[in-house]
C-alpha cells in the first residue's frame, strides 16, 4: 500500500485541502461535548449570560462543522476518484508495454478483473479510509480531554479497547487470505464470461449453452464460498469488537454516576464523559468495516502491481537509434527461435529445445523484392513475421533492416516501417473508417476510400447501411471474414510503410475477389518489400521468388515454375492448399 502513496501525492492539493479541513473539523467535533459541560454546569448554577455565551459558541461550531466537514469529504473523495484513474492509466499504459509473451499467458478476464474490480476496492479504502481514519483522531483528542477532567473515569472508560485490538487482529488473519482468493476467484469468473461473449458462436454452434452455463455457476459457487466464509469470520467477531466499547459504556455510567452523587464531578462533566465514550466508540464500530477493506484493497494492490513489476520481454536497447529512411533489404542470419511458453518446459542441457519452431533459419530479401513464403502448418512462417516486428526475439542469431539488427533500433520506429496483416484480423468496435484510418488517425475520407478500393472493399463498405460510418460491432463481427481481412488489409496499406508483410491475408476471401484484389495490390506493391505467406498458388503469383521452409529451415528457394518443376514438397504443399479451397467454395456452394 506504500506503493500508492507516490500517487496520492501527486494530487497534493485535494490531499492536504482534506486533511487540513478534517483536522479542523475533527477539532470543533471533539469540542462540542466540552462545550455542552459547560452550558449544562452554568445552566445548572443558574447563570443566564454563561448559559447564552456557550449557546452562541455551540451553533458557531456546528456551521464551522458542517463547512470543514463538507471540504474535507469532497476533498477525499476527490482525492481517491484521481488515484483510481490515475492507476487505471498506469496500469493500461504499463500493459502496452508488456510483450506478447505475457499475453500468451496470461488469460483476458485475469487482465480485466485487476482493472476494474482491484482498482475500485483502492478507491474505495482511499475514500472511506480516511473518514474512519479521522475517528481515531478525534479518539486521541477525546482521550486527551477526558484525562485532564478525570484519570480513573477515563481509564475505566479504556478498560475494553485491548479486547477490540485482540479480537481485530483474530479477523484480520481470517480475513486476508480469504480476501486474496475471492480476488483471484473474481478474476476467472471474468475470464469465462469474456470467452463466453467473444465465443459465444462456438458456444451455440455446439448448442453447448447448459455446459457453459454450469461452468459459470461453479465459478459463482466458488466465490460464494470464499465469501460466506469471510462473512462468518466477520459475524463472528465483529459483533464482539463492535460490543465490548459499550461494555465500557455501562461502566463509566455506573462509575460516574457514583462519583456524581458523590459530588465528585459535575453533572456536565458526567455528560461529556457520556458523549466523549460515545466518540471513542466510533473507531471500533467501524474498525470491522475499515479491517475488512484494508484488507481487500491490500490485496488488490499486491495483484495490481503484480502486472506493473511484470518486465516486458521486449524493450529498446539503451543505445538503440531511429529506423529511418528504410529501402527494404531484409537478412535473417541463422536465427533459432522457441516460444516463451516452450522454453520453459525445455531441457536447457537438450541439443535442440523442445518444439524449436525456427532452426537456424536464413534467408534475405532485397529492397523492393516480393517474397513469397511457403510451407506446412507450424513450419514457422508466421513466425517470421512476428519475429521481424519484434513481437518476440529470436532466441540466437539476429535479422538486420537495411543492415540495422533491429534489436539496436527503437520499437516504435521499427514498427513504423512495417505494415503487417494478420491471418486472423481483429477489428474495433467503432465505425469501418475509423478502423480503416486506425493506421493514420489523420487520413482524409479521399485517402481512406483509396485504401478500401485497392482492398477490394470499397464495393461492399458502400452497401453497409451508413457506408463509411457503419459501426462493425464488437471485434467486427457484424462483417464475414473476409470482409473483415479485406477492411484489416486496407488499414496496413494506409500506413504506406517501405516494409509489408501478409500473413494468409486472403486466406478468407473468394478466390475470384482475391483476384481483383491482387490486380489492386499489384500497383502498392511496386517499390516495398513485401513478405506474403501463404500457400495459394494465385498469392504466390504476386512473388519474385518462392521460399519454402520445413522444420523451421530454408529447404527450396526459387521462382514459382522453377519449385513447381523441381520439389515434389512444394507441389503436394500447393494441392493440398487447392483441394482445402475447393472444399471451401463447394461448402459455400451447398
Amino acid at each position: 500500500m506504500r506503493r500508492l502513496l507516490p500517487i496520492a501525492k501527486s494530487h497534493k492539493k485535494s490531499l492536504y485541502i482534506g486533511l487540513l479541513t478534517g483536522v479542523i473539523a475533527l477539532v470543533l467535533n471533539v469540542a462540542v461535548p466540552a462545550m455542552a459541560r459547560n452550558a449544562i454546569d452554568a445552566a445548572l448554577e443558574a447563570d443566564r449570560e454563561a448559559l447564552t455565551t456557550w449557546a452562541i459558541i455551540l451553533i458557531s461550531i456546528g456551521v464551522g462543522r458542517f463547512v470543514f466537514g463538507a471540504l474535507y469529504r469532497y476533498s477525499l473523495f476527490q482525492l481517491a476518484w484521481g488515484v483510481e484513474t490515475d492507476l487505471r492509466t498506469l496500469l493500461y499504459s504499463h500493459l502496452t508495454k508488456l510483450s506478447f509473451s505475457y499475453f500468451d499467458r496470461t488469460q483476458s478476464g485475469e487482465v480485466i478483473s485487476r482493472a476494474n474490480s482491484d482498482i475500485r476496492s483502492i478507491q474505495v479504502l482511499l475514500a472511506f479510509g480516511p473518514l474512519i481514519g479521522m475517528t481515531i483522531i478525534s479518539f486521541i483528542l477525546a482521550f486527551g480531554y477526558m484525562m485532564t477532567l478525570h484519570v480513573p473515569l477515563t481509564l475505566v472508560s479504556l478498560i475494553t479497547l485491548p479486547g477490540v485490538y485482540f479480537f481485530g487482529q483474530k479477523l484480520r488473519r481470517v480475513v486476508f487470505p480469504l480476501t486474496w482468493v475471492s480476488q483471484a476467484r473474481l478474476a476467472e469468473l471474468a475470464t469465462i464470461v469474456d470467452e463466453n461473449v467473444n465465443g459465444i458462436r462456438v458456444v451455440k454452434s455446439f448448442a453447448a449453452e447448459k455446459q457453459q452455463v454450469g461452468l459459470l455457476q461453479r465459478a459463482a459457487e466458488h466465490i460464494k464460498w470464499v465469501n460466506v466464509e469471510a462473512i462468518r469470520a466477520r459475524a463472528k467477531y465483529n459483533p464482539i469488537i463492535e460490543s465490548l466499547p459499550r461494555v465500557g459504556m455501562a461502566l463509566v455510567l455506573l462509575y460516574g454516576g457514583h462519583l456524581a452523587i458523590e459530588g465528585t464531578v459535575s453533572i456536565g462533566t458526567l455528560f461529556a464523559f457520556n458523549a466523549y465514550v460515545i466518540m471513542l466508540q466510533a473507531p471500533f464500530r467501524m474498525f470491522g468495516f475499515l479491517l475488512l477493506q484494508t484488507q481487500r484493497a491490500s490485496a488488490s494492490a499486491q495483484r495490481i502491481f503484480e502486472v506493473i513489476d511484470e518486465e516486458p520481454a521486449i524493450v529498446d536497447s539503451e543505445n538503440a537509434t531511429h529506423l529511418l529512411d528504410v529501402e527494404g533489404s531484409i537478412v535473417f542470419e541463422n536465427v533459432h527461435f522457441t516460444y516463451p511458453s516452450k522454453r520453459e518446459e525445455s531441457d536447457p542441457e537438450a541439443s535442440s529445445p523442445i518444439d524449436e519452431v525456427l532452426s537456424g533459419f536464413n534467408l534475405t530479401i532485397r529492397p523492393g523484392e516480393t517474397v513469397a513464403i511457403v510451407g506446412r502448418t507450424g513450419s514457422g512462417k508466421s513466425t517470421i513475421g512476428r519475429l521481424l516486428n519484434r513481437f518476440y526475439d529470436p532466441t540466437s542469431g539476429k535479422i538486420l533492416v537495411d543492415g540495422n539488427d533491429i534489436r539496436d533500433v527503437t520499437l516504435d520506429s521499427l514498427r513504423h516501417q512495417i505494415g503487417i496483416v494478420f491471418d486472423e484480423p481483429f477489428l474495433f468496435s467503432s465505425s469501418v473508417a475509423e478502423n480503416i484510418a486506425y493506421s493514420n488517425p489523420n487520413a482524409s475520407l479521399e485517402e481512406i476510400a483509396s485504401a478500401a478500393k485497392a482492398a477490394e472493399a470499397s464495393g461492399f463498405i458502400q452497401e453497409l447501411s451508413e457506408g463509411y460510418e457503419t459501426v462493425v460491432g464488437e471485434r467486427g463481427y457484424t462483417l464475414s471474414g473476409g470482409q473483415r481481412q479485406r477492411i484489416a488489409l486496407a488499414r496496413t496499406l494506409l500506413e504506406k510503410t517501405p516494409i509489408l508483410v501478409l500473413d494468409d491475408a486472403t486466406s478468407a476471401i473468394d478466390v475470384e475477389i482475391e483476384a481483383k484484389i491482387h490486380d489492386a495490390l499489384a500497383k502498392h506493391l511496386s517499390g516495398r518489400t513485401t513478405v506474403l505467406i501463404a500457400q495459394r498458388v494465385s498469392t504466390i503469383s504476386l512473388a519474385d521468388r518462392v521460399v519454402l521452409i520445413e522444420n523451421g529451415v530454408v529447404v527450396a528457394d526459387g521462382t514459382h515454375s522453377e519449385l513447381m518443376a523441381n520439389d515434389q514438397s512444394y507441389v503436394s504443399i500447393l494441392a493440398e492448399a487447392e483441394k482445402k479451397d475447393q472444399q471451401d467454395l463447394g461448402g459455400k456452394n451447398d
